[in-house]
């Protein structure tokens, strides 16, 4: 018992005393207030959080994370096949290929995918 105690009370004073030693001997600038401003991806944190956010910027976004999301679930298809009867592991593929290029023509079509007017 008396062992954890002393493991616990060396490792505080040594945080504590490290905490102190960094405060005194550390640089501080007061006086820049661009460096003490959070920085939030390029977005200036002074102006207005009201800002015009581009909807097409948005919907690319979306898009690639649901084909990432896609990517990831088709990884482990030669694993399954391997497993599975070959002939419904061929079927669910390409179902699950069909539904894809489905979703990517109607994007497309729709112009979801023209990044410039």
């Amino acid at each position: 018992m008396m062992d954890y105690f002393f493991c616990f009370f060396l490792s505080f004073t040594l945080s504590f005393l490290f905490w102190v030693l960094s405060f005194f001997l550390g640089k501080r600038s007061f006086f820049d207030e661009e460096k003490n401003s959070p920085f939030e991806c390029g977005f200036d944190p002074n102006l207005s959080a009201r800002l015009p956010f581009s909807m097409r910027f948005f919907l690319l976004a979306v898009l690639f994370l649901i084909f990432d999301v896609e990517i990831v679930l088709l990884m482990p298809v030669p694993l399954v096949l391997s497993f599975s009867s070959w002939e419904s592991g061929v079927v669910l593929c390409v179902l699950f290929f069909m539904v894809l290029l489905v979703g990517l023509f109607h994007e497309w079509k729709e112009g979801s995918l023209n990044w410039v007017f």
